[in-house]
């Protein structure tokens, strides 16, 4: 079956909820929508929808005019099994103590790893990407220093494996929240499929903004490896959820945002022990005084 893509950028963010709400009316209709902030600082958004047959060239110039959107830019992708092609070109991943791999490289996981397990068709979140990656690894590092957190959250937590990495070392059951709630049933099933079904607790919800992550609180680590506008606007409520002596691994950044970010958290309160790079993206690690 072929698949039919049309991609535009806007300004902001309102604008491009609005394209992706409009977008749902076109007639073929679009099994798909996306709406993302575009990660290179630029702060627009780009806007996406698939369809299984060629999409109304007119409706969609007559939408990106109506939503001040660029031209739309339609594509045809060619008849690929996305799934095997990832599973071939997705190798494990080492990061420090933690070994992230597929079912189909189960016979890879060195002894002395703590393996977690995460399937091709779940990829974001793998440890592939260089933000959670740098998340690993300051984890580990965090761990190595003698470093142990008794509460944890892993806020925008994509497929978990940051909650479960935590939970694999330490005798705690984090916090894994995520606004999009296909991502909160994700974690679920790669929580089954690590055998650590009620290990972590999965919820759907914005920022710290759930009853049972503020009942939570204070946290001796957190999570936050999303993206540098929503890092920034979560600085206040992560230092008010953060214990005294915690520490926050936030990522998610551009190597040229990383500064912004570390500053906006200083101004917090926070310090700024390390800060790491992965090819094009920065993780930070910030500790909260006494």
């Amino acid at each position: 079956m072929p698949t039919f893509t049309a991609f535009t950028t806007l300004p902001s963010k309102a604008q491009a909820e609005a394209l992706g709400e409009a977008l749902e009316n076109l007639t073929p209709e679009p099994y798909g929508i996306g709406v993302i902030e575009i990660e290179d600082g630029s702060g627009l958004y780009e806007v996406g929808g698939y369809f299984t047959e060629s999409p109304d060239v007119a409706g969609l110039a007559l939408l990106s005019a109506m939503h001040d959107a660029k031209a739309f830019v339609i594509s045809e992708l060619p008849d690929t099994d996305w799934v095997a092609k990832v599973k071939r070109e997705l190798a494990p991943v080492q990061a420090g103590r933690f070994y992230l791999y597929g079912s189909h490289d189960a016979d890879t996981v060195p002894a002395d790893s703590i393996p977690l397990l995460i399937e091709a068709a779940m990829a974001f979140g793998t440890g592939h990407h260089g933000t959670t990656r740098g998340c690993l690894e300051a984890l580990d590092r965090l761990a190595t220093r003698g470093f142990k957190a008794d509460t944890v959250a892993d806020i925008g937590c994509g497929t978990a494996v940051l909650a479960m990495a935590a939970a694999r070392i330490w005798p705690v059951t984090p916090i894994a929240s995520d606004i999009d709630p296909v991502a909160v049933d994700v974690a679920e099933a790669n929580l089954a499929a690590n055998d650590m079904a009620g290990r972590v607790t999965c919820l759907e919800a914005t920022g710290f903004d759930h009853d049972q992550i503020k009942s939570g609180a204070p946290y001796d680590l957190i999570f936050a490896n999303i993206l540098k506008g929503p890092l920034i606007d979560l600085a206040s409520d992560l230092t008010a959820h953060l214990a005294p002596k915690g520490y926050a691994i936030l990522s998610g950044l551009l190597n040229d945002q990383a500064d912004e970010v570390a500053a906006a958290y200083a101004a917090q309160g926070l310090t700024r022990v390390e800060a790491t790079q992965i090819g094009d993206w920065s993780t930070l690690l910030l500790s909260r005084p006494d």
